[in-house]
């Protein structure tokens, strides 16, 4: 008992209220995210349209997503992270009930353009606030910490969205516009700003819109590992887009898939608190490539999958991966973006889920039907080995970038903070100034 106490000490100890307070919004938030996962589903066996058509409004949902996430990157570090979350997300609250009575083709993909625009949004400024009030020692905890509650509402929304389904499909958008709104009003009562402003002139490059995008446009280093994000991102949003429609053709129902892919979520709620310590001194280029690689086969075994068991063994192997890839993902981010900019680079990196988000849904739809099921997924997996051995020949050059913008920390301790937060985030934003990091979603 002792030994559990201390481990769950060590797990979640010594954290900022503040970083609490956005947890169990993103918690709640999770809890009632029904759409997404079943708007396959919903396209397809509700609304009678064709695999290449839902693929066509899945695409629209990342289009408007690429188009959020880069303004979101822009408003979190120019207006401010608290704003813009509250704007994206009653944005989103208001659009999610206007996709879930659209009729016309149209329509829905208006709907889900705009959803996935305000929706996205607020991924910049949220990953930008989380490192503003979490010290770079602690980063590693809350972001595993943080993605466990986003994966405990998803296993739970997954199994309560296939029991919803058959009251009918519009409860789904409903509950889904209420949580936001909840997340919405904790964020608005209990979250202060955390965007800090110096007193002290910036350097050059470093908050001009232009100086921020040629900065990014010059990184080579960080580009690289966004477009290894974007190949990894086309691999796993298979499992909302032609996952869904491969089990339906196995004759299974909407209520197993909720079933089969609430797997996911619940082993990442069993096992992921325990990762940050099982991965922690090792290369992290190492970890992403065995995630990589697991994720590939996973997603490959799909394609000999027919009954409900076996896909729920391919949910669970790409699972393995997906927890070691997250936390690893996060924290070297986090060290490849400079202070300044933060928001500006977790809307680029954002924007790398958004482009596969759009691209994902089409193009497997495109695969699937002009060259079969089979070969989707075998391409999968042939993505996966293909990334593994990138992050493996990639890694040691991150590391040095990562270990160069370490540099200038103790340089830039002096900047006057004039809007300090509730005392938390005020300790983690001089932090911030010290230390130029950046963090993914």
């Amino acid at each position: 008992m002792r030994t559990v106490r201390g481990w769950f000490r060590d797990t979640t100890g010594g954290l900022p209220r503040s970083f609490w307070y956005l947890w169990t919004g993103t918690l709640i938030n999770r809890l009632g995210s029904f759409v997404l996962v079943f708007l396959a589903i919903y396209l397809t066996q509700e609304r009678g349209f064709s695999a290449s058509q839902a693929g066509l409004v899945l695409g629209a949902w990342g289009v408007g997503g690429a188009v959020g996430t880069t303004v979101g990157g822009t408003l979190a570090d120019r207006w401010g992270r608290r704003p813009t979350l509250l704007t994206a997300h009653l944005g989103a609250a208001t659009m999610m009930l206007a996709l879930g009575l659209a009729r016309p083709l149209w329509a829905v993909a208006l709907g889900a353009l705009l959803l996935g625009t305000f929706a996205e949004a607020a991924r910049p400024a949220f990953g930008a606030m989380m490192i503003d009030v979490v010290p770079e020692k602690d980063r590693l905890r809350a972001f595993s910490l943080n993605y466990w509650a986003i994966n405990l509402g998803f296993a739970c929304a997954a199994v309560l969205a296939g029991m919803a389904a058959q009251a009918g499909y519009l409860l789904l958008f409903v509950v889904d516009a209420a949580t936001t709104l909840i997340t919405a009003l904790i964020i608005f009562t209990r979250v202060k700003e955390t965007r800090t402003v110096s007193a002290t002139p910036v350097a050059k490059g470093d908050a001009a819109p232009a100086g921020a995008l040629r900065t990014i446009l010059t990184d080579r280093v960080y580009l690289g590992f966004v477009a290894l994000n974007l190949f990894a991102a086309l691999v796993f949003l298979q499992h909302i887009s032609m996952l869904p429609i491969a089990m339906g053709d196995s004759g299974l129902s909407p209520a197993t898939y909720g079933s089969v892919i609430a797997l996911n979520g619940v082993l990442i709620v069993i096992g992921q608190l325990f990762v940050p310590r099982l991965i922690k001194g090792r290369s992290r280029s190492h970890v992403l490539a065995l995630a990589s690689l697991v994720m590939g086969v996973g997603f490959g075994l799909t394609a000999f999958a027919g009954t409900a068991w076996f896909y729920g063994v391919t949910v669970l192997i790409w699972t393995l991966g997906e927890m070691l890839n997250s936390p690893s993902n996060s924290t070297l981010i986090a060290e490849l973006s400079p202070a300044a900019l933060r928001g500006r680079y977790q809307g680029v990196f954002s924007l790398s889920w958004q482009i596969a988000g759009a691209a994902a849904p089409i193009l497997g739809g495109l695969v699937r039907e002009h060259v079969g099921n089979g070969a989707l997924w075998f391409g999968c997996a042939a993505i996966g080995a293909v990334m593994a051995v990138a992050h493996l020949v990639s890694g040691p050059a991150r590391e040095r970038r990562a270990a160069q913008l370490r540099i200038p920390a103790t340089p830039l301790r002096p900047v006057t903070v004039v809007q300090p937060p509730v005392p938390e985030a005020a300790e983690a934003a001089a932090t911030a100034q010290a230390e130029p990091v950046r963090a993914a979603s």
